[in-house]
């Protein structure tokens, strides 16, 4: 078999894409995004003492976490720490919560299949994030916050390696 038949490998160097601040303790890298299956792939950094609002997940997601540690407030005996891996299920329902006793952000890595559905306290879906909104926030907020127009997000495995 030819080697020169297969596809090539896309690849982003960790300071290949910003990240870029949310506004609510979090900063994400966005690395991939397939907008055809609703896939989107983030790298984020939590604060010490960030709360994220209570979400439902449409898909599965898994998590490996980096550095700090961080647990949802349902299930706060679980702790993930540097190494962990977590398999959320779809339909899964938690509130992330990063202790303010952390010394140093906490870094995990997502792959998210579906949407995040962002509840208000009567659990009514308040917003939505998916891999399309994603994509559009965070093009915006590299845009806005750092003069970054094009980042090179990887789009459905397709991105030009040149990009």
């Amino acid at each position: 078999m030819a080697t020169d038949l297969a596809p090539r490998t896309i690849h982003r160097a960790e300071t290949d894409l910003p990240f870029v601040d949310t506004g609510d303790g979090t900063q994400i890298q966005l690395l991939q995004v397939d907008l055809a299956v609703g896939v989107w792939v983030v790298r984020a950094r939590f604060d010490p003492g960030t709360t994220l609002q209570r979400h439902r997940h449409t898909g599965h997601v898994l998590a490996f976490t980096q550095a700090g540690s961080w647990f949802y407030l349902e299930s706060a005996d679980e702790v993930s720490v540097a190494g962990s891996y977590l398999y959320e299920p779809a339909g899964s329902v938690h509130t992330l919560h990063v202790p303010e006793s952390n010394d140093e952000a906490t870094d995990v890595w997502f792959s998210i299949h579906g949407a995040n559905l962002n509840l208000d306290d009567a659990d009514q879906i308040d917003s939505v994030v998916d891999a399309q909104t994603i994509l559009r926030d965070y093009t915006y907020l590299c845009a806005d916050q750092l003069g970054v127009t094009d980042p090179p997000v990887i789009i459905g495995g397709t991105t030009p390696p040149d990009r």
